[in-house]
């Protein structure tokens, strides 16, 4: 039988038509409210049901649910409002990896996604279990069960016996079915933030009478913005604010709000939550600040408990630019004008600024979230939103923090190939830090985790405020380049180097422009030009041949961008060229992107003006130019490469390595580091490669060990262990190149003598023949995930810290990025004359190592070092495995924070 798993928190989770159900396990206090779910039912779904209508099937079936937990069987309930709306249940019977599934949905509550989401969280309960496919029985006329199951995204197969249909659904865990499971998350997402975003009626608590509130504030950027919608005050001592309504209490509204804002002292948030979900709004936007942990886990309740969507609190609001509609529930200084740039931010003076440098640049905004605590409404569910308005196409993002990276990844990866997703990468508390040492949860830096994980999303991620709207100004005004190659012109010789200089620093290159062109550009530029790249055309070029000169290296098939330096000169004034004016007009200029940098501009960047409503980014420093370039290059190379996948690997044993595992720790429940031999057969799971080695606890029998495992020269290497073990060479606790039995026993002796009442035994192994010494990882971040380190091993690894780093589990492209971003790369593929290693026993390495995290919860830190990697093949020297108990959650699985 299955082993018994504890039961699970319960969890919110949104319906497809975005309201609440709570999701969690049946307790025998549920009897009664069960067997009422079946007695409302109508007689035709009780058939459906039972393949009969008999009430007392309603009464053995709560009998059921209710009964004392057993090994194999789980019962989930959703409820909403203290009403169960469905049950769910798997029971494994005599089965071992197998188990009969079935579910029943309240009358009424039909097509809303409940018995979907019931399944799905039966789902991830059942593979924690081991329970490999679901079987069920129903009538072959129950067309909305059936639906279900084919709809689910897994594997289903069907069998008919007369009136009778036999499901079985296998529960792999493929894309297929995660993509099926985003696509009702988005879905339903977005569905429960139409209140939110989309609402037709919204009342503001807490609205002064005096000038100087925040509610005030809120109320007059509602009302002087324009907003559609019906708005309402609530304050109980006046009747009318700023020209709108006010009423005492939200229960004494005209009409019920769609969305809330709370602008309330922290102490009467909990009842003005309370309050507004008895009186069915759908939405609450709190801006207070400063609510104590009671408040907050009150408000939070309140929210879940009636199917409110939350943003804050501490807030600086939302607004939806959509002229449709002009919603401005912030206290901002200004309205957003309307556009295409989603802003989603969790400090509001960041919001501000990114609203004011957006406004400069002329660039609208389709929708704004201060998310501010981010209690529920979060960057993923801001993402889902743009994805699906119709109106936003460049994304702007500055986050703090992340709920659910790894769901996050899979949306912004999505999205990111339909718009420019831009963010902040803040809290870079780690940035420029060496690793101290060599184990991987020391060389894994909060820097590296994020750069990983906007690295695999596609996600352009920027060092400020100020290089997130330099690159919104570029990617919402010009094409993607097509590769990494620039032109730079420029009036000024100086300035063509600074330009330069700028280029290479961003990791730009400057291709040398052919004879042919040479000639061309020499044909319309003055005397004295200088072609070469920069293309100096001198003080003397005029309005009309730098037009010129632009529009032939614009056709120029060598260079993916151009670059303009200019500077004001008095010999353009003398003759009223606009040098400007040549850009903005360049015949083909919309073929590739071009930027100016003009060195005089007070502004950091602004937007040109252009011909045919374009316009062109304009900056003060050649720096923010070419960053700009360089990140628009970084995208377009992104979206050029096919999304990755997760190959299939041979020889992989996942339950032998779960009662690995699962008997460490039931042995140590604590956790520890696993000793050599526990080690070796996890690795032995995965078919990850290790040097042969023997295990020894006396003199004699490393003597023994030894003679098995003598190499062709002869010679071994001792290492002493003992439990957290981690600088075997900082210890001197390794002997190399031991020859002969006499050898053996004085390094045994040794070891035996200096740590002693420590070491354990010795592993040997025989002298590894000459190659790349590399380092493998893998440490579990608690927040996200298994993350996979790769780079340069053996003792240097300490000093160099020359890692880089993925999110598992790993694509074949992220294997691929592994192994060309560290410093070292070059020797892996041939440099110094040495050959290249073997590369792709190296992926294979890489892939078993991050499908081993993946699996593995329980897997906090992973060290191999060294990895010999030679052309002849990849050898695991040392590895080491620390476990810790960890309960597993599925990171796919629907649920609100």
């Amino acid at each position: 039988m299955p082993h018994h798993v504890p039961d699970r928190p319960p969890v919110h989770a949104l319906l497809a038509d975005g309201t609440t159900v709570c999701i969690r396990s049946v307790v025998a206090g549920d009897h009664d409210r069960l067997e009422g779910l079946y007695e409302e039912m109508s007689p035709e779904n009780l058939r459906l049901r039972f393949f009969a209508a008999s009430h007392r099937s309603a009464h053995l079936a709560a009998d059921r649910a209710c009964a004392p937990a057993r090994s194999g069987y789980r019962a989930l309930l959703a409820e909403a409002q203290g009403r169960v709306v469905g049950l769910a249940e798997y029971d494994t019977g005599d089965e071992k990896d197998a188990a009969e599934v079935s579910i029943a949905v309240a009358d009424g509550l039909h097509h809303r996604g409940v018995g979907t989401l019931l399944v799905e969280h039966l789902v991830s309960a059942a593979r924690a279990e081991g329970i490999r496919a679901f079987e069920a029985d129903a009538l072959s006329e129950n067309h909305a069960v059936l639906k279900l199951f084919a709809d689910l995204g897994l594997r289903t197969t069907r069998r008919f016996e007369g009136p009778e249909v036999r499901c079985t659904i296998a529960l792999d865990q493929s894309d297929t079915y995660l993509t099926a499971v985003e696509e009702r998350g988005r879905a339903a997402d977005v569905a429960s933030l139409e209140p939110l975003l989309r609402p037709k009626v919204v009342a503001v608590i807490g609205a002064g009478r005096k000038p100087g509130s925040v509610g005030r504030a809120i109320l007059h950027q509602l009302h002087a913005g324009g907003y559609t919608g019906r708005l309402f005050a609530v304050n109980p001592a006046a009747h009318a604010i700023l020209g709108v309504p006010s009423y005492s209490s939200v229960g004494a509204l005209p009409r019920t709000p769609d969305l809330a804002v709370l602008a309330v002292p922290a102490a009467a948030i909990p009842d003005t939550a309370e309050e507004c979900g008895k009186a069915g709004v759908r939405a609450l936007l709190v801006v207070t600040a400063g609510l104590h942990a009671d408040q907050a886990q009150a408000l939070l309740a309140a929210c879940r408990s009636y199917g409110m969507r939350l943003v804050g609190p501490n807030c600086l609001g939302i607004s939806n630019a959509d002229p449709e509609l002009s919603l401005d529930a912030t206290f901002a200084a200004g309205h957003p004008r309307p556009g295409t740039a989603g802003v989603a931010v969790q400090s509001g003076g960041v919001g501000i600024a990114l609203l004011d440098g957006l406004s400069r640049l002329g660039i609208g905004v389709s929708s704004f979230a201060s998310l501010g605590d981010k209690f529920d409404v979060s960057g993923n569910d801001m993402l889902q939103w743009w994805e699906s308005d119709g109106r936003t196409g460049l994304a702007l993002l500055h986050l703090e923090s992340f709920g659910n990276p790894r769901a996050f990844s899979r949306t912004a990866r999505r999205v990111t190939r339909r718009m420019p997703l831009l963010t902040v990468d803040a809290g870079r508390t780690d940035a420029g830090r060496r690793a101290a040492a060599s184990h991987t949860a020391a060389a894994a830096t909060s820097t590296m985790t994020r750069g990983a994980l906007f690295t695999q999303a596609g996600i352009t991620a920027t060092r400020s405020i100020g290089e997130l709207l330099e690159t919104a100004a570029l990617l919402h005004s010009q094409p993607l380049p097509a590769g990494s190659r620039v032109a730079i012109i420029t009036n000024a010789g100086g300035a063509g180097v600074l330009a330069a200089d700028a280029c290479a620093e961003a990791g730009l290159s400057l291709p040398t422009p052919t004879p042919a062109l040479i000639d061309d550009l020499l044909a319309v530029l003055p005397d004295g030009a200088a072609v070469g790249n920069p293309v100096d055309a001198t003080a003397a070029v005029t309005e009309e041949q730098l037009t010129d000169c632009l529009d032939r290296i614009m056709r120029y098939g060598g260079v993916d961008a151009v670059l303009v330096a200019l500077v004001p000169t008095a010999v353009a004034a003398a003759t009223g060229d606009d040098l400007v004016r040549a850009l903005t007009r360049a015949p083909g200029r919309r073929a590739k992107p071009i930027v100016a940098v003009r060195l005089e501009q007070g502004l950091t960047v602004e937007l040109l003006p252009a011909a045919e409503d374009a316009t062109i980014p304009s900056y003060a420093e050649p720096q923010a130019a070419a960053r700009a370039l360089a990140h628009a290059a970084h995208r377009a190379a992104w979206l050029a490469r096919p999304a990755g996948i997760v190959p299939d690997l041979d020889g992989v044993e996942t339950e032998r390595a779960r009662t690995v595992v699962e008997t460490y720790l039931a042995a140590h429940p604590d956790g520890g580091w696993l000793d050599p031999r526990t080690c070796a057969d996890l690795l032995a799971c995965y078919g990850i490669p290790q040097i042969p080695w023997a295990w020894a606890e006396t003199e004699d029998d490393a003597v023994l060990a030894a003679d098995r495992l003598r190499g062709f020269d002869g010679r071994v290497v001792m290492k002493a262990h003992w439990p957290g073990l981690v600088h075997k060479s900082r210890q001197h606790a390794v002997h190399l190149d031991l020859r002969g039995d006499s050898q053996v026993r004085a390094a045994y002796r040794d070891l035996e003598t200096r740590f002693a009442g420590q070491m354990t035994g010795v592993v040997l192994q025989p002298l590894a023949a000459r190659g790349t010494e590399l380092f493998a990882g893998v440490v579990q971040d608690e927040v996200f995930g298994p993350l996979v380190l790769f780079g340069l091993g053996g003792t240097a690894t300490e000093v160099l810290a020359d890692h880089a780093a993925r999110l598992a589990p790993l694509t074949d492209h992220d294997v691929h990025d592994l192994i060309t971003s560290p410093r070292c790369a070059p020797l892996l593929f041939g440099a110094h004359g040495n050959g290249p290693v073997d590369l792709g026993e190296l992926e294979q390495l890489l892939l078993r190592l991050s499908r081993m995290a993946a699996d593995l919860p329980q897997l906090a830190e992973t060290d191999f070092n060294p990895v010999l990697a030679t052309p002849g093949g990849v050898t695991v020297l040392d590895a080491r495995i620390r476990l810790a108990p960890c309960r597993p959650q599925d990171p796919y699985l629907r649920r609100l924070r």
